[in-house]
């Protein structure tokens, strides 16, 4: 008999589940509670700027893979745009030191025995201690592995690191800075390049994932809303969405792809990270210098990562809890300096707008790691799905994809399947 398989949220995990079981073969739904998709991780048109935006700025690495095979199943991999090698350039706003962090793109890290490579004020031994990270403890923090002093820490490790877990790298979670340094550095160079979607985060991963389902004859629903789940025994049999109830067949199945408080809302019982941690972005309506390089790291500055884009620029920080409660136009004034002092533009303050997210990510420390729940759940035909779930990575796109493609995957072996096959 044919079955359904409901995904309830369509963020970026739930598109690559709805994808991954189309390609499948698999009947699909997905209920948004919202009227777009995307979650976080999408673009919108902003009043105060005049243009499109993006709600936030997400970085991909060329070793991200599940994240591109996903854009390479929807067709738009040939979206993303950054540096023909992977190379970072810094500057240190307090200094005025300018570099440029270029990685070989073997394995072995010759990079760090050549000064014109690494970071300035290191020798090639100095690196030796981030490999730790590799194989801590799960209940270890960065700050019990390694030593958090030092260029290589301040200068690569620190920036690196509260990028990719925002939050303070002393007090993340070793297990989850080893596996964000596994699976790019260690690699080598070909894992590190840095990728932007130049044209908006919707129009790169969104957008197309939406042409695809459709294509796919997969219904999207939106203002769709799942407010409880009904359960007899060990499986999901009916989806309560307030003004619809929607009856569960034998065989039918549910990924639920929602924020870890919304899950937690509906399945009261479930173990979800209680702790979170904020982001912050800067939009500024204004041409990039053509010297722009697309992104910049910006050391002791507010500023953390510029980006440049057609007729904007952008600013992220992370960790920023600090700055929910600042003054919204002095924040701006105050980004903008260090945004015109390493761009040689005006002072004077072009159109703008900040994108506070209070809980952009689940606080990234070992404690909270291990709440992270597994995609199975105890019936037997629901399976989480999101980044804030158990996938070895921080909260991250290659996170929220992977834990879709994962959801996704037990959802086509499940019980009700195989019944169903029988």
């Amino acid at each position: 008999m044919p079955r359904t398989i409901h995904i309830i949220g369509a963020g970026l995990a739930g598109l690559a589940a709805a994808v991954d079981l189309t390609t499948r073969g698999e009947s699909v739904v997905v209920h948004e509670a919202t009227n777009v998709a995307g979650g976080r991780c999408r673009s919108y048109h902003d009043a105060s700027v005049g243009m499109m935006i993006d709600n936030g700025n997400h970085l991909l690495l060329s070793g991200n893979t599940s994240a591109l095979g996903y854009l390479r199943t929807i067709g738009a991999d040939d979206r993303l745009v950054g540096p023909p090698s992977p190379a970072f350039p810094f500057v240190d706003l307090e200094s005025g030191e300018e570099w440029t962090l270029r990685f070989n793109k073997g394995r072995i890290p010759w990079w760090i025995f050549s000064s014109g490579r690494r970071v300035p004020g290191t020798h090639a031994f100095d690196y030796l201690s981030i490999g730790r990270l590799m194989w801590a403890a799960h209940d270890k923090s960065v700050g019990e592995v390694i030593r958090f002093s030092g260029n290589v820490y301040e200068r690569l490790v620190r920036p690196l690191l509260l990028a990719a877990l925002n939050i303070d790298p002393a007090a993340a979670s070793a297990r989850l800075a080893g596996a964000v340094i596994r699976e790019t550095m260690a690699v080598g160079g070909q894992a590190c390049r840095p990728l932007i979607a130049r044209d908006g985060l919707s129009a790169v991963l969104v957008e197309p994932a939406l042409a695809l389902l459709a294509q796919r004859n997969a219904a999207v629903r939106f203002g769709h809303q799942l407010r409880t789940l009904s359960h007899s025994g060990s499986k999901v049999n009916a989806l309560d969405f307030g003004s619809e109830t929607i009856r569960l067949a034998a065989q039918d199945v549910v990924i639920l792809a929602v924020p870890p408080y919304a899950a937690s809302s509906i399945l009261p019982a479930l173990k979800t990270p209680t702790e979170f941690r904020a982001i912050v972005n800067a939009h500024f309506r204004i041409e990039p210098p053509s010297s722009q390089p697309p992104i910049l790291g910006l050391l002791n500055a507010t500023t953390e990562w510029l980006f440049a884009f057609p007729g904007r620029l952008s600013v992220t920080i992370s960790a920023a809890d600090r700055l929910i409660g600042a003054p919204r136009e002095a924040l701006a004034q105050k980004i903008w300096n260090e945004v015109a002092a390493v761009t040689n533009l005006p002072n004077t303050l072009p159109p703008w707008q900040i994108v506070r997210e209070r809980r952009a990510t689940f606080a990234a420390t070992a404690e909270q790691d291990a709440l992270r729940p597994h995609a199975k759940t105890s019936c037997s035909n629901l399976f989480l799905a999101g980044d804030w779930t158990d996938t070895g990575l921080p909260a991250t796109i290659e996170s929220a994809i992977r834990s879709g493609q994962r959801a996704a995957a037990l959802a086509a072996q499940s019980p009700s399947r195989r019944t169903s096959e029988a």
